[in-house]
């Protein structure tokens, strides 16, 4: 009996240690760059909020941009700081007229947050009518919302608007618009790896590949393991990301 207890101890005890471990795997994020985020919020056509459940992004003037009145839920990257993307995110809305939820997953890993998209669109309860997307494994996640009728509520789901990512489940079937917008030197979300998951986004999906661009560039929170070099300036890459999907929301009918 003894020798039971100390056995069950045992194993109490490694898995309490693992489960330290994680916490502590997963509270160890990309931090955002401090400059990129303060240009973001001194930015004067866009105005930020943050709540519990993410941060806001919406255009001064509600008029602006192909995308007035229509959202994009945002989610972040694994362990990538959620104001990271501010600096992106809001040239998108600027150009747009796009509201950008960005969401703060749980334990920073998009995977393990089970909220449903209802959750992030009452965030912003003057839209109604929601793109989803992400950065890299945010992007997966996305592709799972969007496909999920279940979890949009009474939100209208418009399509997905991938970054630096590729979708895991099969959306080949649906009537969703989608936009996949990446980097030509992404080390870890490859060109290949778009390529080779290009069947599994619905017809007629769009395809933007940013010369020059690698996997960090999507956000502002400095160099990633296993990332190719980037080549192009930072302001550029936030240009070019908010033209790519102004001209998708243009032909997409927005």
């Amino acid at each position: 009996m003894r020798r039971l207890v100390r056995i069950l101890v045992s194993i109490v005890g490694v898995l309490a240690l693992l489960g330290v471990l994680f916490l502590a795997y997963a509270h160890t994020v990309m931090q955002g760059e401090r400059p990129a985020a303060l240009a973001a919020w001194q930015d004067d056509a866009v105005t930020i909020t943050s709540a519990e459940a993410g941060i806001v992004i919406e255009p001064v003037e509600p008029g602006a941009g192909s995308a007035s009145g229509q959202g994009l839920v945002f989610i972040p990257g694994a362990k990538v700081d959620p104001y990271a993307y501010l600096f992106k995110l809001s040239g998108v809305v600027e150009e747009t007229g796009l509201t950008v939820v960005i969401t703060k997953p749980t334990l920073n890993l998009a995977f393990f947050d089970t909220r449903p998209l209802a959750t992030f669109t009452a965030l912003a309860p003057d839209v109604d009518a929601w793109w989803v997307g992400g950065h890299s494994l945010g992007g997966v996640r996305a592709c799972q919302l969007a496909g999920d009728a279940d979890a949009s509520g009474d939100a209208e789901v418009l399509g997905v608007m991938l970054f630096g990512s590729y979708c895991a489940n099969d959306l080949s079937g649906s009537e969703l618009a989608a936009l996949s917008v990446s980097g030509s030197n992404d080390g870890l979300s490859t060109p290949a790896k778009i390529e080779g998951a290009s069947g599994l986004l619905p017809p007629g999906a769009e395809f933007v590949e940013l010369e020059g661009v690698n996997h960090a560039d999507f956000g502002d929170y400095g160099v990633q393991p296993g990332d190719g070099e980037s080549t192009v300036d930072d302001a550029e890459v936030r240009r070019e990301i908010a033209a790519a999907v102004a001209a998708f929301s243009r032909s997409a009918g927005a």
